[in-house]
This record gives structure tokens, C-alpha cells and sequence, in this order.
């Protein structure tokens, strides 16, 4: 369960904005649109449960992507912390100068995952890091690509990826939930659109976050600085920040999202935040933690009672209200998400917010929030470069 409090954006009164956000919201839920569809339990994937049986048995996972195609399962690994799960998953999504000899060397199963079939960054990792007693899926579109090839050269299991959804809007679709499938996860459970467009606060509040962010942008108050309290939720906050970036930072618009993890942050970048330029808003996001350690009383010197009994969990919870107290004192702008549940329904229902929610604000910007023109180029030149060393 989700905490979404009747004023979201506190500090903010947004007045000014005669907009149609409802009706472009209701447009876009009511519009055959692949990603949307991928959102509901009714999606096909382009796998079944007679692969994930086949694939069960390996302790070894090593997930290879760039982006969207591996943020997204990264994400529910380290936000729902399986537990006695005997299963090590390792996440390959970045170009490192060494990659370590075991993962070379052991036996494990390789999920190769690529929209374009091309990706230069996963190409060269998987060509490292593969050997002959591995197993090999491919995750790639249904196209002549190299990536496909090498897949059917190894005869190895393939996976359409669905040529309909970009990368970062793709984590409910085969691409986040084959992953999840093998990770002990029920794909179904993480999709909930239909029970969520019924909810009335949830899609009031989809509605007013966008419109809040669109009077932001205007007022050119363009970083949203996200106040993480939760350390199992900072790769899905890395997925947000991926997400709104590359979908709307185009045209002289958009917005920079800035994941600033709490609460070791008080202690540095908080002055400034607090009393620098105020062109920021803040997301603060907490999850509540049913475990936590606690502070050993007889270990306190009387100057320091307060602290008895206490968890760490209440002491971080402490510093998010105080925080906020701050702010609202201070008038600056903030939402807050409280998560008090751990689990597929809960990061599925965050995933579908934090999407319907992106998309909303480029269509109020009248912007394409499905392509990244500006990334091709850099692309291009890297290969240019290449070909000519």
C-alpha cells in the first residue's frame, strides 16, 4: 500500500492552471497503447511457465542490458529483498575496464536483453563474459540484427521483445518480468491497471502531481530532487530518474530528477538545498521496515535516553518528518510517498504511477516522451570514432 495524502504537493497551490489533464489522462488509459497494455494482466508474453521451469534450477543469473532494458528488474531484486531465495543475481549494465574472472569462468544463465539488437555497451559485455556451459537467453525485437543472429547462431532461447515499448517503459513487459518470473515473483501481480483506474485518489493524484510539475517547469523550477529515505529503493529511484529525464528532457524543457539518499545527505548537501537557489521541488520517499535493528539501552549514557528502545527505523523516520517540518516552515515544495507495504503490488502500483504520470506531463508539454533523439548522436559518433581507431 501506497500513502497518498489529499494536498500531494504541499507548499504549492496551483491555481493558475486551466487544464484538460483529466480528459488527456482518461484519452490515454482508454487508447489502444502496447505500453498501457503491458500494465494489465491480460498481456501476452512473448514467454511461458514451460521456460521458467526449464530455467529454475540455475543459482547463477547475470542479467546484461544498458538502461531501461535492466534497470526495471534491478529494481524489484533490491526493493522486494527476496528472501530464502538461494538464487544470486548479478546486474552487467555498464562498460567496467575488468570484469571479474567468475563470472567468466562459472556455469550460469545469461539474460541478454536489447530493444535496437545493437547495443554497443551489451554486445561487449556478453562477448567477455559468455562461455560454452552457459546458458544464453536473448531478449531482443524481431529483426535482423546482431544480437538476433548470435542468438540463433548459439541456439539460444529468444524472447521478442515487444517492438511497441521502448526500453523504459518496459519493465512489465517480458523484458522486467521474465526476470522477475525467476526471481520467485507472480508477473501478475506487479500488473494492476485495471484495479487502479478505478481508484479514484490514485488517478486524482496522477493528475495533480503532472499538473503541479507542468506549473514547475513554466515557473522554470526545473530540478526535482528526490529525498530517498529507504537504501532498498535507490535502483528504483535510479529507474525514475532514467525515466523522466530521457522521456522529457526535449525541446528546451523537462525536468532533472536528483536522487539524493537520506539521511546521509543532512550532512552535506541538505544546507543547500534548504537555503541555496530555490529552483528545486523534492519527492521525499520513505518505506516502512517491519525489522529493523535496535538501539542497545544499556549501552547509553543517561544524556542520550531518548534514543531507548528506539530502531533505526523510528530514528529514520523521525529525521523524514522533521525534514518536512522544515520545509513547510521554509515554504518549498514538496510531495511525499509512504510505502508501508514491501511487495509486488506495491512496486507494480509505483511503476504505473510514476509512468502514467510522465507521460501525462509530456503530452501537457506537447512533447514525445517515447523517443531520445539527442542520445542517437551520441551513438553515432561513438561508432564513428571507433571504426576509425
Amino acid at each position: 500500500m501506497i500513502v497518498y495524502k489529499k494536498n500531494f504537493f504541499k507548499n504549492f497551490t496551483n491555481k493558475s492552471i486551466n487544464s484538460n489533464a483529466a480528459k488527456l489522462l482518461k484519452n490515454l488509459i482508454n487508447e489502444n497503447n502496447e505500453i498501457l497494455n503491458s500494465f494489465k494482466t491480460s498481456y501476452k508474453d512473448q514467454f511461458n511457465n514451460k521456460l521458467i521451469k526449464k530455467l529454475k534450477n540455475f543459482k547463477t543469473i547475470l542479467l546484461i542490458g544498458m538502461g531501461g532494458s535492466i534497470l526495471g528488474s534491478k529494481a524489484i531484486y533490491n526493493f522486494l529483498i527476496k528472501k530464502n531465495n538461494n538464487k544470486k543475481f548479478i546486474f552487467l549494465d555498464n562498460l567496467n575496464a575488468k570484469i571479474k574472472r567468475n563470472l567468466i569462468e562459472k556455469r550460469k544463465l545469461n539474460i541478454v536483453i536489447s530493444k535496437s539488437g545493437n547495443t554497443l555497451e551489451t554486445v561487449s559485455n556478453f562477448n567477455i563474459v559468455k562461455n560454452k556451459y552457459d546458458k544464453n537467453i536473448f531478449v531482443t525485437e524481431d529483426n535482423k540484427t546482431y544480437l538476433l543472429k548470435l542468438a540463433n547462431d548459439l541456439k539460444s532461447e529468444i524472447v521478442h521483445h515487444n517492438k511497441f515499448i521502448g526500453g523504459r517503459f518496459s519493465v512489465l513487459s517480458e523484458v522486467g518480468m521474465l526476470p522477475a518470473e525467476l526471481m520467485g515473483f507472480n508477473r501478475n501481480k506487479f500488473r494492476k491497471l485495471e484495479k487502479l483506474i478505478n481508484n479514484k485518489k490514485f488517478l486524482d493524484t496522477v493528475i495533480n502531481s503532472a499538473l503541479s510539475q507542468y506549473y514547475f517547469i513554466k515557473k522554470n523550477k526545473t530540478n526535482s530532487i528526490i529525498l530517498n529515505y529507504d537504501k532498498n529503493s535507490i535502483e528504483l529511484l535510479e529507474w525514475y530518474q532514467q525515466l523522466v529525464a530521457e522521456s522529457l528532457g526535449k525541446k528546451n524543457l523537462g525536468i532533472l530528477p536528483v536522487i539524493s539518499n537520506l539521511p546521509k545527505d543532512n550532512h552535506s548537501i541538505m544546507q543547500n538545498y534548504l537555503d541555496g537557489p530555490q529552483k528545486n521541488f523534492f519527492t521525499f520517499f520513505y518505506v516502512k521496515e517491519k525489522f529493523s535493528n535496535k538501539i542497545k539501552s544499556k549501552n547509553l549514557y543517561t544524556s542520550h535516553n531518548y534514543l531507548k528502545k528506539q530502531s533505526l527505523d523510528k530514528i529514520i523516520f523521525a529525521q523524514f518528518c522533521a525534514t518536512q517540518k522544515v520545509f513547510e516552515k521554509k515554504k518549498i515544495p514538496y510531495r511525499t510517498f509512504i510505502v508501508e507495504d514491501r511487495n509486488e503490488e506495491t512496486i507494480g502500483e509505483l511503476f504505473i504511477f510514476f509512468m502514467l504520470e510522465t507521460i501525462l506531463l509530456a503530452k501537457l508539454l506537447k512533447i514525445n516522451p517515447y523517443d531520445q533523439p539527442a542520445v542517437e548522436l551520441i551513438k553515432k559518433e561513438t561508432l564513428k570514432v571507433l571504426k576509425k581507431s
